[in-house]
């Protein structure tokens, strides 16, 4: 089981209609977008996270609820609100971030249980609670507890310089928390920002790279591989990476590191790469995810 840890919030996707920019309330963030791409891909997944005690957060509930996933935790905090993403699309789908985020929810997680925790083969962590130090402290005792059960532990960038604001200071936090991952997920300009010689210096931990239009690559071990996507048109490209991460980890779920042999790890790639290429072609983190059978035709 895949078990995801951090930031649920809403996305308000804008475009101009009649001449004025309206919002579409989109259920988001990374990790939960994560824990319902890889329930639809065919793992078993669960999430933990946290809203507030108002209508955005009864949204994110209600929506939580409706995707099947294993396990459910989500903390309703009576003195915050819940985080909003504000999304501006270009004409080719790509997005930009505002982010209303003041004492929000999202960062305020609940405990992971020890019987929880057990039940997971792979720890996903979200990197929005990384800019408070309650979420960092809480990011590191998980991955210290989940590698201290045997689990591996998966953690994506997603940097957002809308709330990290200072690169150089955000990267030494970051470089803490990558230390006690296994699996990381890096986009190519946040390759540019961590430095790529530090990048290629994680040589134990499996580094996904999503390169855009031009695919991915992976690295392990002083292997690297760059894999194309397939050629379509993307509508919104909110959530591609997730689902792209989704797809790769759906696939190593079960699996071991002794296993993951360049087939292997080739394999689960290319399998992301359909996945979050096909979830550009709708508005939308979540609500546009492929299905098994769409992706089979890809692959």
């Amino acid at each position: 089981m895949i078990l995801c840890v951090g930031e649920i919030l809403a996305d308000m996707i804008g475009s101009v209609k009649d001449g004025q920019t309206v919002y579409a309330r989109k259920a988001g963030g990374a990790p939960f977008n994560v824990a319902c791409a890889a329930k639809q891909f065919g793992a078993h997944s669960a999430f933990v996270g946290s809203v507030g005690d108002d209508l955005i957060g009864t949204f994110l509930e209600d929506f939580a609820r409706e995707r099947g996933l294993d396990e459910l935790l989500i903390r309703r905090d009576p003195q915050c609100n819940t985080t909003l993403a504000f999304v501006q699309l270009d004409e080719h789908g790509d997005r930009s971030f505002c982010f209303y985020r003041k004492n929000t929810a999202d960062y305020h997680l609940p405990e992971v249980s020890d019987e929880l925790l057990d039940r997971a083969h792979i720890v996903h962590v979200g990197s929005l609670m990384l800019s408070e130090e309650k979420g960092r402290t809480y990011a590191a005792s998980l991955m210290r507890r989940a590698h201290a059960a045997g689990k591996l532990v998966s953690f994506d960038i997603n940097f957002r310089t809308d709330i990290f604001r200072n690169a150089e200071e955000t990267v030494a936090i970051y470089r803490e928390i990558i230390a006690l991952a296994d699996i990381v997920k890096f986009s190519e300009d946040e390759v540019e920002t961590f430095g790529n010689e530090y990048v290629s210096g994680l040589r134990e931990k499996l580094v996904c790279i999503t390169l855009g239009k031009e695919g991915c690559m992976w690295r392990y071990r002083g292997e690297e591989r760059m894999l194309a996507t397939i050629d379509i048109r993307p509508v919104d490209t909110t959530g591609a990476g997730d689902a792209f991460y989704a797809g790769v980890l759906s696939r190593l779920d079960e699996t071991q590191p002794q296993e993951w042999t360049p087939e292997v790890l080739s394999h689960a790639l290319n399998y992301g790469n359909v996945c979050g290429a096909l979830n550009t072609l709708g508005h939308g983190a979540i609500d546009h995810l492929p299905t098994r059978e769409e992706i089979a035709r890809w692959l």
